[in-house]
């Protein structure tokens, strides 16, 4: 076997003329500052001069200084990774697409940071692993995201961890939680409220799992407009307030849940749906039973995704901006790590989109 005598010397010699990796100590002696001075302004800190930033920013250019991210997280102690937390059955993740649109909300935000984020989907089997590894130090932060209110067991986690909740956790406000939500009473009012300015007057629900606090909410803004607009008196077998039935979310538990309201031979002429999935599945059995839609009954929804367009009729449905949603989490995540003020609600705004169902 031969050698390549040229190509080794060629290789020698590149390598002994490559240009030195800058290092910290190269910038704060071009800069004319002590390392102490050249890290805090690498590092952002406030208590430098005006000129010590100047010096140090134009030595880090003219030497192509890149900060050595590793020993910086830690000397911070900061892995520069956050969690989202799904504590969720993996079907149900991958059915929902709520779920897709926060993680993709939240994934794009992440990405003008330094942050990486890794997502997490917890089942009652592995709970405790989850907290195991969130308490490890391996992340700097998390995000819980939960239909459910298995949700309210990280809120113990929360107090020694930066952690951002998609929706309240649990209906006692004396957690202090930081929570980035929507504000389900007023979803559902609205959605309510649109049936009833379509003149319809006996408007049933279908609502979410009701150990939920969101679900709960969604009940609760329904029956308020119904109130408001006189539809909820009667004697106690023919009141509008007993046109209630539960579903978990998905398109079965609408239909099933439909199927249950029209067994009841109680009329109604409106229908409010807690969730998008849900209302694909009723529209589908009221069609079934002859009941034609809006005709018979007009149908109000919340969740504007695939499952409100790709239904006939599309379904009239309130737009949580879940995408804007997961943005948000992470901002306040992130604000939460750094120390900064957060608020405890951060709300997202929501609004009506009008299509052939109600």
């Amino acid at each position: 076997m031969t050698t390549d005598i040229p190509r080794v010397e060629r290789a020698v010699r590149e390598v002994s003329t490559a240009p030195a990796v800058a290092t910290l100590e190269a910038v704060a002696a071009l800069a004319g500052v002590s390392k102490s001075t050249a890290s805090r302004v690498i590092n952002g800190s406030p208590r430098v001069t005006e000129q010590a930033i100047t010096r140090v920013n134009a030595a880090i250019a003219q030497l192509h200084y890149v900060p050595n991210r590793a020993a910086r997280n830690l000397v911070r102690r900061r892995t520069q990774m956050i969690a989202m937390v799904i504590p969720e059955r993996t079907a149900a993740f991958f059915a929902d697409p709520y779920f897709a649109e926060v993680i993709q909300g939240a994934a794009m935000y992440a990405s003008t940071t330094d942050y990486t984020l890794t997502l997490l989907i917890e089942s009652e089997a592995d709970a405790e692993k989850t907290h195991r590894f969130l308490q490890s130090g391996s992340v700097d932060g998390a995000l819980l995201l939960s239909h459910h209110s298995s949700s309210a067991t990280y809120l113990e986690l929360s107090r020694s961890l930066p952690v951002v909740f998609g929706v309240r956790p649990v209906d006692d406000l004396e957690f202090e939680a930081h929570t980035v939500d929507v504000d389900n009473v007023a979803a559902a009012a609205i959605a309510t409220q649109h049936l009833v300015d379509r003149g319809r007057t006996r408007i049933a629900t279908i609502t979410g799992p009701l150990a939920a606090t969101a679900a709960r909410d969604r009940l609760a803004g329904w029956r308020s407009t119904l109130e408001a607009a006189g539809l909820a008196s009667g004697s106690a077998s023919e009141s509008a307030l007993e046109l209630v039935e539960e579903g978990d979310y998905t398109p079965a538990s609408g239909a099933a849940a439909v199927e249950r309201l029209l067994a009841r031979g109680l009329p109604f002429d409106g229908l409010f749906v807690a969730s998008a999935q849900m209302a694909s599945g009723a529209l589908s059995v009221l069609r079934e039973h002859g009941l034609s839609v809006p005709g018979d009954v007009a149908i109000s929804t919340i969740d504007n995704n695939s499952f409100s367009t790709d239904t006939k009729p599309q379904l009239t449905t309130v737009d949580l901006h879940t995408s804007e949603k997961g943005a948000e989490m992470v901002k306040a995540l992130l604000q939460l790590i750094a120390g900064e003020a957060v608020e405890r609600e951060t709300w997202i705004p929501i609004e009506l989109v009008q299509r052939d169902s109600a």
